[in-house]
């Protein structure tokens, strides 16, 4: 991948059959790092998970778009930094104009019909996650799983949405099920983190990989 050109495989939602559990992970990516890597192995092994979307946005419409780098580039530097196959790369929100998650959603359940999604996000989108495009349509569309990441441990019990949706916590040691559960559900999951950021690497002019290889 060179420039600006992102193969027309990668263009298109990765092929399912019914029956599968697919969590769908969707970020800018900007870059990726060692952080997003473990929030998606966290999921993988906790949710049993036939397989996980890597779904790189055009752009996350609540962010700064002045240090973003080209789509093209966030593919490439994502698919380097991955290697379960597991892990399905795309970035079909472009082709379709999809800029909120709630489109997302409804986009990907309408064309795939008996697969069972749910919604993967790290522990620190959750304190703001209320400011999401019709983000209570989305709890109640899809199952959702939180990922531990480092200073979300213990905010994420005040944050509007654990409040708002506190009936419909799944405790973690059910979290295998979650994916075919009807939503409103959702849990946390408790894990191995990261302190890696991509605001931190952009300010630093780091990479993705930790120097030490140390995951949490």
């Amino acid at each position: 991948m060179h420039g600006n050109e992102i193969p027309a495989a990668l263009l298109r939602m990765p092929h399912v059959e019914p029956g599968m559990a697919v969590g769908l992970f969707g970020g800018s990516f900007n870059p990726p790092h060692e952080g997003h890597v473990l929030v998606a192995e966290t999921a993988l092994r906790r949710l049993r998970l036939d397989q996980l979307w890597w779904i790189v946005t055009p752009g996350n419409p609540l962010k700064d778009h002045g240090a973003l780098a080209s789509l093209a580039t966030r593919m490439d530097l994502s698919r380097k930094i991955v290697h379960d196959p597991r892990v399905k790369f795309t970035a079909f929100e472009a082709v379709h104009n999809l800029s909120y998650t709630s489109e997302t959603l409804e986009f990907v359940l309408s064309r795939n019909r008996g697969v069972d999604f749910v919604w993967v996000m790290g522990a620190d989108n959750l304190a703001g996650f209320h400011h999401w495009q019709n983000w209570q349509a989305i709890a109640n569309r899809v199952p959702i799983a939180v990922v531990d990441r480092p200073g979300s441990t213990l905010s994420y019990l005040s944050s509007v949405m654990a409040k708002t949706f506190g009936h419909a916590r799944v405790d973690e040691m059910q979290s295998v099920a979650l994916a075919r559960m009807r939503p409103p559900a959702w849990t946390f999951i408790h894990g191995p983190r990261s302190p890696l950021s991509s605001t931190a690497l952009r300010n630093s002019g780091a990479s993705g990989r930790s120097e030490t290889g140390q995951n949490g």
